[in-house]
């Protein structure tokens, strides 16, 4: 049986949910299908927002030929195909879904067909194009952002499908309550007309729709992992919170259910590297540099040896010593920045590369640190409003005491934490 979220697939840009910056009356998007001048371009976005719809509507809209690859399951060899195709009709639309987890060769493959104009190409992915597509590729793509769907535009598509699609609406469905539905399809359309299919198919018409019920058949029937949907963000959420919390059991069980759900290893990673910055920053710096090399190496090594890679990460991240103050420092920073403005670099520390600026006293005063005792000269670097003001507070660790003390031997009172 077809999905309900396939039999209702928009047709056209006016029944498409959301994306309204996209793909509104005079948006820079529709122009271009409205004329026919469509780029090459990459639709980035979170699952189930309209990205695969809109490649589609496009290729209907301009009435030229349409060939989808995912690249799941796609390779150099059905690239070629695809372009060979491409080249008896030129102009012919590819759409590659998931276009993040193709390589860089097979991506390579792709460029001189968009470069020669055989192809115009729409890419779909959930991740950020700047770092999982080829800079070569993606300088000769536009890049268009989707948002996830807002509960008014989830309501519209439930409502729909109950006025439009006939299995539903023989069921007589009455939404009593929306929000369980809401929050569990986490702005994805897919996966919120699945469920809706689910529950109104578990029960008898005329069916009520309830939070209770929503819950009761959703927990029965969701797979446990969904890489695409909320399990994505609660378990990778689980994992960082163990990490953060120093338990390295609960932090290599959850790597373990993302690794059996099929998860981006790359994704993993990033958490990690984030993690180690965010979660321990000057407790342990090394841990940065091991989080980094664990991305460089799993996007080397590929599954399933990434997994022993993966792990020893997890379980280093977890037993370092944790501290946020790097991350506290640089969010009080950017909250004085936003509260005070463009403030005046102080003189002595302006660079004066120019006649006319020394005359107006660029760096006039300036004390070269290595001209000094221990490297070190006591001179005020911040602008005169703010001088004084403390973004960087040591963590309670054994390394940042270290530091605490150093900074007070220095400054004296300036840094008397």
């Amino acid at each position: 049986m077809t999905p309900l979220a396939e039999r209702l697939r928009p047709m056209t840009l006016d029944e498409l949910a959301g994306q309204e910056h996209l793909t509104g009356k005079g948006s820079i998007l529709r122009k271009s299908i409205e004329t026919g001048t469509v780029p090459s371009m990459i639709l980035w976005g979170p699952p189930g927002v309209g990205k695969t719809t809109i490649a589609t509507i496009i290729a209907n809209t301009v009435n030229r030929p349409f060939i989808a690859l995912s690249a799941i399951s796609s390779g150099v060899k059905d690239i070629r195909d695809a372009i060979a195709t491409a080249t008896a009709s030129r102009g012919a639309i590819l759409f590659i879904d998931e276009i993040h987890r193709f390589n860089k060769s097979q991506q390579d493959a792709l460029l001189g067909a968009v470069e020669k104009g055989i192809i115009t190409l729409i890419g779909a992915t959930t991740e950020n194009p700047s770092f999982e597509v080829n800079s070569a590729l993606l300088s000769r793509c536009q890049v268009y952002v989707l948002k996830a769907l807002e509960e008014k535009d989830l309501i519209r598509v439930l409502h729909t499908a109950m006025e439009q699609d006939e299995k539903i609406k023989a069921k007589q469905v009455t939404l009593k309550e929306t929000d369980a539905l809401i929050t569990i399809s986490g702005g994805d359309a897919r996966k919120l007309l699945n469920l809706f299919e689910i529950v109104c198919e578990a029960q008898k018409a005329p069916v009520v729709i309830t939070d209770e019920r929503v819950m009761e058949i959703a927990q029965k029937k969701i797979a446990l992992y969904d890489k695409s949907g909320e399990q994505h963000y609660d378990i990778i959420s689980a994992f960082i919170k163990s990490i953060r919390g120093s338990d390295p059991n609960a932090a290599v069980y959850w790597l373990a259910r993302m690794i059996e759900g099929g998860e981006d290893l790359k994704f993993i990673a990033r958490r990690m590297v984030i993690s180690a910055s965010e979660d321990i920053g000057m407790a342990n710096a090394n841990a940065l540099l091991l989080a980094n090399a664990t991305f460089d190496a799993v996007t080397k090594i590929g599954y399933p040896e990434a997994n022993l890679i993966l792990s020893q990460c997890a379980i280093y991240l977890a037993t370092s010593p944790k501290s946020n103050a790097a991350c506290m420092a640089i969010g009080k920073a950017l909250s004085t920045v936003n509260n005070t403005g463009d403030l005046p670099v102080p003189l002595h520390i302006r660079n004066a590369p120019t006649r006319l600026m020394k005359d107006l006293n660029y760096g006039k005063g300036y004390q070269y640190s290595h001209n000094f005792e221990n490297n070190f000269s006591e001179q005020e670097y911040l602008p005169e409003k703010i001088a004084g003001t403390s973004f960087y507070e040591p963590g309670v660790n054994a390394r940042e005491q270290e530091l605490r003390n150093y900074l007070k031997k220095l400054w004296k009172e300036k840094y008397n934490y």
